[in-house]
């Protein structure tokens, strides 16, 4: 029985490109070290954000850089590493995923891990989304119990 249904006038697809996109902000910010200010300009001038959640896209990336040391001390309980020694790429993507978990409750942690999951078989290594699967999994169980165990 799924109590979730589409919160009213909300694009998935949009969503979706929102969060491809978070990615590869994230992914730059993780890389130069510039102000994500700046990184979140340069990305919303381009041309395919036009078919994307430009306020969600801001939410993510603004949301990841604000609640950092949260997010990534509840993803190193089950990363077996340091956050630092992640893949940049799966890094970005479970830090967005964190960020989901944590702070939007209007998005079902299945639907949280499922994208997380596609945008790493599309952006990631081979086989990284069975391990982004796998914490954000188990950071579900810990961060979302009540939705995690009526599931």
């Amino acid at each position: 029985m799924n109590n979730h249904r589409r919160p009213e006038g909300v694009d998935l697809a949009a969503r979706s490109r929102a969060r491809r996109r978070a990615l590869q902000a994230l992914y730059a910010w993780q890389m130069s070290g510039s102000a994500i200010g700046g990184v979140i300009d340069q990305f919303r001038h381009e041309q395919d954000m036009e078919v994307a959640d430009v306020d969600y896209f801001e939410d993510l990336v603004r949301g990841v850089e604000r609640n950092l040391a949260e997010l990534d001390a509840g993803l190193y309980l089950f990363l077996g590493r340091e956050v630092a020694q992640v893949d940049p790429i799966e890094r970005a993507v479970l830090r967005i995923g964190a960020y989901e978990l944590k702070f939007r409750a209007d998005v079902p942690y299945r639907v949280v891990i499922n994208e997380a999951i596609e945008t790493t078989k599309r952006f990631g290594a081979d086989h990284g989304h069975t391990y982004v699967n796998g914490v954000l999994d188990k950071l579900a169980g810990e961060w979302r119990k009540p939705e995690y165990r009526g599931r």
